[in-house]
């Protein structure tokens, strides 16, 4: 759920990257942490568990003011990929404006896609949300290893929703590839729902420029 500090005259919006363990949602995260100045960011955190760990760090972008006189700060988390966290994929989650859905591209990954997607949905469900709501995009990770299932195969299991095509993207979050492409598409849905409900911009649909 948005927060507008008037304070400070910010608009705070949060993003949670999801999927399954060692997914890339890291990755995602560490390389655009590295990626904006300094001055426009937070710190990486870290909460880490015995097997896994929850990222976070807020930054501002160059351009994302929705609202005239508003400045937009996105919180951006990652969800801890073990089932055995499942009640910290439910914290985290918890007030999300926008999902990133990090698929391991792999064959013998999707398994573990499946199981980390219907989790997605079921805690969704739990907060009173759904993915025919909350605005969210598929990206298909991993693409630069040799088992991977081909992309129309991908997009046939888990972009069929009722008809409605989402926005997907493949990547190589380490090469950085997809990963700020994924976040421009995630964060101008973001801001266009925004807009909608608060009355703002007629061009949110903007492309994401770093600070």
């Amino acid at each position: 759920m948005s927060f507008i500090n008037y304070a400070t005259r910010e608009i705070q919006l949060k993003i949670v990257y999801y999927g399954c363990g060692l997914c890339g949602k890291t990755t995602n995260l560490q390389v655009i942490h590295q990626t904006i100045r300094d001055e426009a960011k937070g710190s990486l955190t870290s909460l880490a568990t015995s097997q896994d760990r929850t990222l976070f760090f807020d930054f501002m972008p160059l351009t994302a003011e929705a609202v005239r006189g508003f400045k937009t700060r996105f919180q951006m988390y990652t969800v801890p990929g073990q089932v055995m966290y499942n009640m910290t994929r439910r914290l985290v989650l918890r007030g999300a404006d926008g999902v990133v859905f990090v698929v391991d591209s792999q064959w013998d990954k999707m398994q573990q896609n499946l199981e980390s997607f219907a989790n997605l949905e079921e805690n969704l469900r739990l907060q009173g949300d759904s993915l025919d709501k909350i605005p969210y995009i598929l990206q298909y990770n991993k693409r630069d290893l040799p088992a991977v299932a081909p992309a129309k195969y991908l997009e046939f299991v888990f972009n069929n929703r009722g008809g409605v095509r989402r926005p997907s993207v493949s990547a190589v979050a380490p090469r950085g590839e997809g990963v700020f492409e994924s976040l421009n598409l995630v964060a101008r849905l973001v801001l266009n729902r925004f807009v909608k409900q608060h009355g703002g911009k007629e061009n949110a649909d903007q492309q994401f420029q770093l600070a």
